[in-house]
């Protein structure tokens, strides 16, 4: 007599595993029946079930189209991540309104540059569960004129200057006189 642990287990294809499982549950009371699998069901209809192709997962948080094309080179990042280069500036923007946020972070990035600062440090805070508007909208308003310009890159923080509600902003070098 063999033990059913000594059998080779049998293989079924996602399709076949889908229709028992699908043969084992009833819709609600008032809803039709799904019938992607029912034999008159139309290839459209089918495929109008078919799962959506996963997104790329972003790199930062709040990353949009109009983002500052470069990330920070991974050295700079790694020195300024282990504190071998001073972080020349920072900004604390918790508590304060989008718009008061918005004008501090361009007043004290123009201000920055203009000193030659090269390495600052914004303090967005994460929000409630990490969905904050703040960390969502800071990398958006440095892609945008006037920061554009001023910002070399940015990335996420390392965990002992803020992590995921702290970003390194890479100022570009001051124009010479």
């Amino acid at each position: 007599m063999t033990r059913k642990a000594d059998r080779p287990a049998r293989r079924l294809s996602d399709r076949q595993l889908w229709r028992l499982v699908a043969a084992t549950v009833r819709p609600l009371p008032g809803r039709a029946a799904w019938a992607a699998d029912a034999p008159d069901a139309s290839a459209a209809e089918r495929r109008s079930f078919a799962p959506a192709a996963p997104r790329p997962a972003p790199v930062l948080a709040a990353r949009s189209a109009q983002a500052p094309a470069e990330s920070l080179e991974p050295r700079r990042l790694h020195r300024l991540a282990s504190g071998r280069v001073a972080l020349e500036g920072r900004l604390d923007l918790h508590g304060m309104s989008q718009d008061r946020a918005r004008a501090a972070l361009t007043a004290f990035l123009l201000r920055g540059h203009a000193e030659g600062r090269r390495s600052i440090l914004v303090i967005t805070g994460k929000g409630l569960l990490g969905a904050g508007v703040l960390r969502r909208r800071v990398p958006e308003w440095l892609a945008e004129p006037p920061l554009r310009a001023l910002v070399a890159g940015l990335a996420e923080a390392h965990r002992r200057h803020g992590g995921e509600g702290a970003l390194y902003v890479a100022l570009k070098r001051k124009a010479p006189d």
